[in-house]
């Protein structure tokens, strides 16, 4: 998901930067297309992933499978959105 989002962002002219806060990400994607704002609370969810991934001694999340299956689904309508805006993705 970052990657795309980082994608969208980077055909928009934006400057690369090393982040990985996917909320972020869409914050800065929100001055382009304010249509991804109901993406919010999956890339907040989706950012969670990552810190649990990241540092698993720090954070006990009990993340399920079936946390990260539903979040993909969510996610799906997200990734449609960015490939048909950049094209090619």
């Amino acid at each position: 998901m970052e990657k795309f989002l980082k994608a969208f962002l980077l055909s928009k002219g934006w400057e690369l930067e090393r982040i990985h806060d996917l909320e972020a990400l869409l914050n800065e994607a929100l001055a382009y297309d304010r249509s991804l704002e109901p993406f919010r609370a999956v890339c907040q969810k989706i950012t969670g992933f990552y810190l649990v991934e990241r540092y698993p001694l720090i954070l006990e999340a009990g993340l399920t499978e079936g946390d990260v299956r539903n979040s993909s689904k969510e996610v799906k309508g997200l990734i449609e959105k960015l490939r048909a805006e950049v094209g090619g993705l």
